[in-house]
Formats: C-alpha cells, sequence, structure tokens
C-alpha cells in the first residue's frame, strides 16, 4: 500500500492573508492569532490552532521557503530543480549542527539574563548570526521537533527546559559555534519596531562576549 495522501495546507488562509500580502502584513496577521490561539491564552487558547498558525508564519515569512510553497500551491512542483550533491551535503550536516548549537547557545544566555523577556525575534536573529533565512528556517524547524525551543506569543524563539539540558549535556566550544555569529560592527540590529518584544539594547553586550559567557555559565553549572 502507498503512503496516504498529504493534505495541502493553505497557510494563506490560515493566517487570513492575501497571497500577495506583504511580509509586514503577514507578520501582523500571526502576533494577532498567536496571543488569540497561545495555549495560555483562557479565553479562546487553541494548542492546535496556534501550532498551525504558528507553521504558516514560519514558512510565509521566509522568502525561500515562501518561494518554494508557492510554487507548490500553483501546482508547479516540477519546477523546483533538485540538485544533490553528496560532498557539500555532508559538509553541510556539520555546518547545521554548528548552528543549532549557537541557536541555543544565544537563547539559553537570553533566558538566564532576561527571564521575563526570554525570546529573541526571528527577525534580531537573523540580524546576529550568518543564518540565511532558508538555514533558520531549517535550524527552527529542528530544534522544536525535538522539544528544545518554542515560539511565545509574539513567534519569537524561547528555550525549553529541554534546551538547557540539552546544551548543558553537550556543552560546544566556542570556536565551534562563533563562525555562525556575525563581527560586532556587523551585528548592529536593526531599529525596533512595534512588534519586537523587547528593547534593542537588551543585547548588549556584544554577541561574542554574550556567546562566551553562556559557555563559561554551561561549565559552571556542569562542575557544580
Amino acid at each position: 500500500m502507498g503512503a496516504p495522501a498529504v493534505a495541502f495546507v493553505d497557510h494563506y488562509g490560515i493566517l487570513g492573508v492575501d497571497a500577495k500580502a506583504t511580509n509586514n502584513a503577514i507578520h501582523q496577521a500571526y502576533s494577532a492569532l498567536a496571543a488569540k490561539y497561545h495555549p495560555n491564552n483562557k479565553e479562546s487558547g487553541d494548542k492546535e490552532k496556534y501550532e498551525a498558525v504558528t507553521t504558516a508564519y514560519e514558512t510565509l515569512s521566509d522568502p525561500a521557503a515562501r518561494k518554494a510553497y508557492d510554487s507548490v500551491k500553483s501546482g508547479g512542483v516540477e519546477d523546483i530543480p533538485v540538485n544533490f550533491d553528496p560532498d557539500e551535503f555532508l559538509a553541510g550536516m556539520g555546518q547545521d549542527t554548528g548552528r543549532r548549537m549557537c541557536l541555543l547557545s544565544m537563547l539559553y544566555d537570553r533566558r538566564k539574563q532576561s527571564p521575563r523577556t526570554p525570546g529573541i525575534p526571528i527577525r534580531l536573529i537573523e540580524t546576529l548570526t550568518t543564518f540565511s533565512g532558508l538555514e533558520l528556517t531549517f535550524c527552527t524547524w529542528y530544534l522544536k521537533q525535538k522539544g528544545l525551543v518554542t515560539s511565545d506569543d509574539k513567534s519569537n524563539l524561547v528555550i525549553t527546559v529541554e534546551g538547557m539540558d540539552y546544551l548543558e549535556a553537550n556543552r560546544p566550544d566556542a570556536a565551534s559555534i562563533r563562525p555562525f555569529l556575525k563581527p560586532k560592527e556587523e551585528a548592529k540590529p536593526r531599529p525596533a519596531t512595534t512588534h519586537q518584544a523587547f528593547p534593542v539594547k537588551a543585547l548588549k553586550p556584544a554577541v561574542g562576549a554574550t556567546l562566551s559567557r553562556a559557555l563559561a555559565n554551561l561549565g559552571a553549572s556542569r562542575a557544580s
């Protein structure tokens, strides 16, 4: 027997936006729906709907993922190129691990330094790291599937208890993840917007120093 057919999910319909909606419109729609359906909302919380709008947002907010989705939506699956290079693929696997550990370290440190606002916006992560939109989407998908990170009602990424335990048990070295961080002079956050969950200045000092502190804290916690 063949695998059961998977129903196509209309991400635009879930967010209630037009297929030509701007990134800002998509972000606004998600923010409103995520707040409405977040499980912590006692009046209208709905875990399944929250997960659906979050998946829709993650797909449509990333240019590459949105382009691929639009191609499938319009029936143009055959137009998506399939270029497989084994050397490039195997080399990329190591980089994927480094990206995941880098992101977990940033989120761990953010959780410890700012417990009341532990999330980091995806847009800010793109500014601070060398991740492409597609790489960040893939990294985030993996970490969420493993239960190591989650999204709050503002679509900010937040590390979970499982994520902290995983990072402590698999403590990376700074040299393995520093290549995925932009140099200090390049990692200047964009001006704050009305959708930003915390002020940009909250991420100072520089990312490199923050990362080093996070790794030092992990070492101390394991030694105790």
